[in-house]
């Protein structure tokens, strides 16, 4: 008999995309496979070979809304009802999850029937559906070497992120430092976030003309910001595409020499894995300023810069893309330190850990 999992994620992408790697190892291997998530959650599902995919109903909670928190409260309740009926009707396995409040009624339902379950922590902070069942969970893994509020007595160990099928494929390529044409990559976030936008239009158009030219630029763009940053790169005569979504951003990736990026960690654990010279600019508002610490690593290893937010504008950036895009040496280099932390079997390592514990 087939082995069964239940993955549990949150609604973004940095939750969803480890959850789709993992699920496409099991599921060449024969396991059957259901995914719990919300409503945003699903949008990012097609991919995921699961069925059946059951949206449930979930809220953060803040203590500062008591209002909110209390909606919030009677969300996850249902939710958590919903998972156990789910649970007690088809009998998984195990249960995994990936962190965010959706996460949230398949852990508590699943711990409270005594199902086996696994956190996967992908950022360098622990979250905080994550850090609720982290001590009865059977194994906490993350996907940095470094995992900050980690509760005592939970079993840890870092095995990296998972990467999907065409990101792995993708990164076995040799990086090569720019001849003439340079590629840059530019992505801001599941949906493109505005400071990136509209900031590296304007920082690129400040280049001298001799950089411009070599330019080819492919950049994640908010819908309300693509006119603006077309118009800007056109003015600045650099050939630039332009998309709120690239739904082969491993093609785009395997080819770029350097990358701008937020410091989600997936987009690190990307970055490493593809081995890129990058600037990362952590999102201000992150729980825990989680994405600064995901991002120290590669600086740490010279393989990138990071530029908070408040020093994120056109003249800064001008200035650093002058100074790394015209040093072939730093280029190479941050490339080989940026590799060298990739963690590329951790899809198969978190897979043969979920086996394991489904014996208990």
């Amino acid at each position: 008999m087939s082995k069964r999992i239940l993955l549990a994620a949150g609604g973004t992408g940095g939750h969803m995309f480890p959850a789709q790697a993992l699920a496409e190892i099991l599921k060449a291997e024969g396991w059957d496979i259901a995914l719990m998530t919300d409503v945003r959650g699903l949008k990012h599902a097609d991919s995921i070979p699961a069925s059946p995919k059951i949206e449930v109903q979930a809220a953060s909670i803040s203590p500062r809304k008591p209002l909110k928190a209390i909606a919030g409260a009677l969300k996850l309740a249902k939710g958590v009802r919903t998972a156990k009926r789910f649970i007690k009707d088809w009998k998984p396995d195990i249960v995994v999850g990936f962190g965010g409040y959706p996460a949230f009624p398949a852990m508590r339902a699943a711990q409270t029937l005594n199902i086996p379950t696994i956190l996967h922590e992908q950022n360098a902070v622990l979250g905080r559906v994550n850090k609720v069942f982290a001590r009865k969970a059977d194994h906490v893994v993350s996907g940095f070497d470094i995992l900050q509020k980690l509760p005592e007595g939970a079993n840890w160990t870092a095995i990296g992120n998972p990467l999907r099928a065409n990101i792995l494929k993708a990164s076995k390529r040799t990086y090569k430092t720019p001849k003439r044409k340079i590629n840059l990559v530019v992505v801001g976030g599941s949906l493109g976030a505005r400071l990136l936008s509209e900031t590296v239009p304007k920082a690129v158009a400040l280049l001298p003309k001799d950089l411009r030219t070599r330019l080819n630029v492919v950049q994640q763009t908010r819908e309300e910001s693509l006119e603006l940053a077309r118009e800007l790169y056109a003015q600045a005569g650099v050939k630039a595409q332009c998309a709120p979504f690239f739904t082969d951003i491993e093609t785009h990736l395997s080819s770029a020499h350097y990358i701008i990026a937020r410091a989600g960690a997936s987009s690190v654990s990307e970055i490493m894995a593809m081995g890129l010279p990058s600037l990362l600019v952590p999102l201000a508002i992150a729980m825990d300023d989680h994405q600064s610490v995901n991002a120290r690593p590669l600086k740490n290893l010279g393989a990138a810069d990071i530029l908070p937010e408040f020093e994120f504008t056109p003249e800064s950036l001008k200035t650093i893309l002058l100074e790394r895009l015209n040093d072939s040496t730093w280029l190479e280099s941050a490339s080989k330190n940026a590799r060298s932390a990739a963690k590329p079997g951790a899809g198969t390592a978190l897979a043969k850990l979920v086996a394991k514990t489904a014996k208990r």
